[in-house]
């Protein structure tokens, strides 16, 4: 057995104005066939666990590009071509393949190219032909796209949001590839519309529930596998709503039906599935009031929604009103974490704080702080994988509120990215992290309570109002209804 592995992908934001271009992919990840010797990251990680499995087997594995850019803006064109070719050679050069495993995101866009995941697969399966196995793990903030389904053999997403099993989910799609090129498995797949725009949060229920029912139906009769595409709300493709994805064995109907099943069970708890949100002002209160650490999520200014994660709307009220205790990361600011890097360790200086990116960033934060900690190279874990931070500083500030620098652009994941600086994140009232979900596994178990923040930002919550060109379709909960 011989097994064709890579990567490519990135997550757009459409109204994003951040180009995503080659220095995104180099600082992210990017390599060359050689990624399975490198710590994994989110998105190397099933290049792992396939390399892992395809050699316990005696298969031989070709690995190719492994390429992820931190999600911003449209991706420059010919970056995307210059990556998908480099795959697409590798291939060629590979053939003959049993099997071809690929690791995307599900959410990239290109300047003339608004389905790359689309794009890729189709020219993968030019060359391989009918009778090659092609297989796909996707983010769950994915697309799917007619183009996917016809391209591919065998499609899964993540199913926790944060992503606590991207592992899993790559055993999963290697355990049906090899069934499928071995002949006792038949895979086919169906695609259901929920018609929806939204954001589910896994690790509480109703969402809880629904996931250990997706799980608990695969391997019932014919059912392979279970996917609920979530969607991503800021990607303006004509597929960017919600969808649930049933692989069967050979069953076009059950697969049709099941995933009609649970499209519908997700029609009817809608409103109670509404992530709920708070102001600035509600939030910080919270915080005040106790016990802490309160976990306040700067839900608008995440980096992993396209973000530039540099936005001061909620330090600048905090400092308004006097709030102390806090400890506010990640900001994206280099240029602060440069000076910062000059003064060193144990200085004091006034230091111009965010607001860097544009109107969504809000205005800088002039502030007198004191240069706690400096860390080059700083990481955070994620699930399974570790993701990088560049340059990590820990400022303390006359105020009373504690801010963490990045010179790479970043969301928060988990509380040793703090730890690393020194910070005990459990001794503050409030910690506000720039982040939608991901945070949630890690920070959960210390916090006295989460909190989702709606402070102004660069990726709005309000669905019903994100200004579509390329999505036409009706949705819940833009539309009536009654006319869904």
């Amino acid at each position: 057995m011989k097994v064709f592995i890579a990567c490519l992908g990135t997550e757009t934001n459409s109204f994003a104005a951040m180009p995503t271009g080659w220095t995104n992919f180099e600082e992210t990840m990017l390599y060359r066939g050689d990624a399975t010797k490198h710590t994994p990251s989110t998105f190397s990680l099933p290049l792992h666990v396939w390399r892992k499995a395809t050699e316990e087997r005696q298969g031989q594995v070709v690995e190719s590009v492994a390429a992820f850019a931190q999600p911003a803006g449209t991706t420059v064109k010919s970056v995307y071509e210059g990556l998908r070719d480099e795959v697409l050679a590798d291939l060629r050069a590979a053939m003959p393949v049993d099997i071809v495993l690929l690791s995307m995101h599900g959410a990239m866009t290109a300047d003339g190219y608004e389905d790359c995941e689309g794009d890729l697969l189709s020219e993968v399966r030019k060359i391989v032909g009918p009778d090659v196995v092609i297989g796909g793990e996707l983010d769950l903030h994915c697309s799917i796209t007619p183009e996917m389904i016809e391209a591919a053999d065998v499609l899964v997403t993540f199913k926790e949001y944060p992503h606590i099993d991207v592992a899993e989910r790559a055993e999963e799609i290697f355990t049906i590839c090899q069934a499928a090129h071995e002949g006792t498995a038949n895979p086919v797949m169906a695609v259901h519309d929920t018609r929806m725009i939204n954001m589910w949060r896994t690790p509480v229920e109703p969402m809880k529930g629904f996931v250990a029912d997706m799980q608990a139906s695969e391997g019932t009769g014919d059912i392979l596998s279970v996917s609920f595409a979530h969607g991503f709300p800021w990607q303006d493709v004509p597929h960017t709503s919600a969808k649930m994805l049933v692989i069967t064995d050979g069953d076009a109907e059950l697969a049709a039906s099941t995933a009609k099943g649970f499209a519908d069970r997700l029609w009817d708890m809608k409103e109670e599935t509404q992530g709920e949100t708070v102001s600035i002002d509600d939030a910080l209160d919270a915080a005040a009031a106790g016990p802490g650490p309160v976990v306040m999520a700067d839900v608008a200014d995440n980096a992993g929604g396209g973000a530039p994660s540099d936005s001061t709307f909620i330090l600048r009220r905090a400092l308004e009103r006097g709030d102390r205790d806090l400890l506010i990361g990640y900001f994206w600011d280099p240029v602060a974490a440069r000076f910062c890097e000059e003064a060193g360790e144990g200085e004091s200086l006034d230091l111009r704080v965010g607001g860097k990116c544009g109107p969504s960033s809000g205005d800088p934060v002039d502030i007198r702080v004191t240069i706690k900690r400096i860390v080059h190279d700083a990481e955070q874990t994620f699930g399974d994988a570790q993701m990088t931070m560049g340059t990590a500083v820990w400022l303390s500030t006359d105020a009373g509120i504690d801010l963490i620098l990045t010179s790479k652009r970043t969301q928060v994941f988990h509380p040793d990215g703090m730890e690393q600086l020194g910070i005990t994140p459990a001794n503050y009232k409030g910690i506000v992290v720039k982040s939608i979900q991901h945070f949630y596994a890690g920070f959960a178990p210390i916090a006295s309570k989460v909190i989702y923040v709606s402070a102004p930002g660069a990726i709005p919550r309000d669905y019903a109002a994100i200004p579509y060109k390329r999505f036409d379709d009706k949705y819940w909960p833009r539309d009536d209804v009654s006319q869904l």
